[in-house]
């Protein structure tokens, strides 16, 4: 900065910034702390504070679930509904979802809370997609997918039932629209570091801070609660929760131990996954007792 003799700015200096840019950080941080504030609420299956952002109804969840599904589908037309496959996970879908309101009901019960129910909108629909991938999904609304590649994995239909049961969780538990409010909460960063004059550098250097520190963390915790309510759909629905341990330990086998750690993935680790699974087992067991006796399913 140039000065005078006696000590006075210069008023054709450059103004610093530091100011402007603490200024719009503050704003974007109070707007950002507003939004988490004003948005959360308790989760009745799990009994945690989440966040989902009012104006995302299980509606608009559903429109988006059947939107993306119907374009998944165009590109990768599924099986025949009468292929022996696909009779086979529809039956599995089946028993699963026709328990889906008695577990809902137990595990808002266990922190006192009422389940909201949002299954009473699902359009439930099953397809098998012919892949290699070991993959299967449950968009919002019920709309299920699984790819042929997981079948030899799963080996079983309790071990499928197990998948399933944890990807019609996922849907269940609102984790979609907790994804897009956590990228909304990235996007108001994003722009307060556009705004206050951020480079490139310091913008990647803050966003994987947040990636590690944040969404990480917070994906791998939406796969743990799905684990452990599709463990329970799962037993209710009569299917074997043992099942989980084996299929799992074959998951990481299937994958020959490619995956990234467990701090740098959106997933736990399999070895980490197993160990919730194991200590899940006497209340899965308990699940099993309660709602497949007295449906009568064998």
């Amino acid at each position: 900065m140039r000065q005078n003799p006696f000590g006075k700015r210069d008023p054709n200096a450059p103004r610093r910034r530091g100011g402007l840019r603490w200024g719009v950080l503050l704003l974007f941080a109070g707007y950002a702390a507003w939004y988490w504030f004003s948005n959360r609420s308790v989760d009745p299956y799990t009994g945690e504070t989440v966040l989902i952002d009012e104006g995302i109804t299980p509606q608009d969840e559903k429109a988006l679930g059947l939107q993306a599904y119907q374009e998944i589908l165009q590109q990768e037309p599924p099986l025949p509904d009468d292929s022996e496959i696909s009779r086979q996970v529809r039956e599995i879908a089946e028993r699963l979802v026709a328990k889906v309101p008695e577990v809902e009901d137990a595990l808002a019960a266990e922190h006192d809370m009422t389940s909201p129910h949002i299954e009473q909108h699902f359009a439930w629909e099953v397809n098998v997609i012919p892949s290699e991938q070991v993959n299967a999904f449950c968009l919002p609304g019920g709309k299920i997918a699984v790819y042929s590649g997981l079948v030899p994995v799963a080996e079983n239909a309790d071990a499928m039932a197990v998948v399933m049961g944890h990807e019609i969780s996922h849907a269940l538990l609102r984790h979609g629209a907790q994804r897009m409010t956590e990228q909304k909460l990235a996007q108001i960063g994003q722009m307060a570091g556009a705004m206050s004059g951020m480079d490139a550098q310091q913008m990647q250097a803050v966003m994987a801070v947040y990636g590690y520190g944040r969404a990480l963390p917070y994906a791998r915790k939406q796969e743990t609660q799905a684990d452990e309510m599709g463990l329970m759909l799962a037993a209710a629905a009569c299917f074997d929760p043992n099942a989980a341990i084996p299929l799992w330990q074959r998951m990481e086998a299937a994958s020959g131990g490619a995956g990234q750690p467990e701090y740098a993935s959106t997933h736990p680790d399999p070895g980490t996954r197993i160990q919730n699974l194991e200590a899940l087992m006497p209340k899965a067991l308990d699940y099993r007792a309660r709602f497949c006796e007295a449906s009568g399913t064998p």
